[in-house]
């Protein structure tokens, strides 16, 4: 067994395990590489049929490419796709063009998941994070509890050793579960191009540039690239001293925004 094989089967475990748990579970698609990975091994773990709901998240400020991409698989591969938007906000106005991108990310990202798990009832969230993108991010666990509020305590967060994990939760508790904790950016593209998994055109270079991490228009920048194929990116990421998120606005106005937002029920 190869190591892109032990990665997998981690993975699969995971995502079995938890559905096993919770029936009213989903997966948070964001249309990127790696949530599309996620998606890729919950339909391996369900021999090609997801049994649960797969949700966009819709900012309303997504690459057209990237709106194009989830309608073509998601009817492609037979998803129950939820597309939740945070209206009220949408309605008062909330946009880059008059807030920051920490009030934006708060109000139409995490405060549009917080009311889709009400709205649904959801008691978990497949979630495709990996420790290795940010420093905030190598506090999670595989399965992360959330209060009452939605709230994440990384200060406080249960041990997972032996792969004993905490997949039971207590009354006005739900679970984030993250089955690609364990991998990194390498393996993510690894895995791609061995399963052939679709990927957005907005990764390849195109005219000297490409995208390495695919968020909101406004506060997505395009970095410096010839990496047309996979082999490239692969070999760019690996000689690349570049923080992988380091295009993301929202990562880098302050040292402590992205632990704020995670604190707060951001993805």
């Amino acid at each position: 067994m190869n190591r892109i094989d032990v990665l997998e089967n981690k993975s699969v475990y995971i995502i079995r395990e938890a559905y096993k748990q919770f029936k009213k579970t989903a997966l948070l698609w964001s249309i990127g590489k790696d949530s599309t990975c996620l998606l890729w091994l919950c339909r391996k773990a369900f021999f090609g049929h997801i049994p649960f709901p797969v949700m966009h998240i819709d900012t309303t400020y997504k690459f057209p490419e990237m709106y194009a991409f989830r309608d073509k698989w998601a009817k492609e591969w037979g998803l129950k796709l939820l597309v939740a938007k945070n209206e009220e906000a949408i309605k008062k106005g909330v946009s880059y063009e008059t807030h920051d991108a920490f009030t934006c990310c708060d109000e139409l990202k995490t405060k549009a998941l917080k009311q889709a798990i009400t709205k649904y009832g959801f008691q978990a969230m497949f979630v495709g994070i990996r420790r290795d993108e940010h420093g905030i991010r190598a506090k999670e666990r595989y399965f992360s509890p959330r209060n009452i509020d939605f709230k994440w305590d990384y200060k406080n967060q249960p041990a997972e050793m032996w792969d004993q994990f905490k997949s039971q939760t207590e009354e006005d508790e739900h679970l984030r579960v993250h089955p690609l904790l364990h991998w990194t950016e390498v393996d993510i593209w690894e895995y791609h191009k061995r399963e052939k998994i679709p990927v957005n055109e907005l990764y390849f270079a195109k005219d000297g540039k490409r995208y390495r991490s695919l968020g909101c228009m406004p506060i997505t920048k395009p970095i410096e690239s010839q990496a047309d194929d996979i082999d490239k990116i692969i070999k760019e990421i690996r000689e690349s001293k570049t923080a992988e998120r380091a295009g993301r606005s929202q990562d880098k106005e302050k040292a402590y925004t992205m632990q704020k937002l995670r604190s707060l029920g951001y993805m």
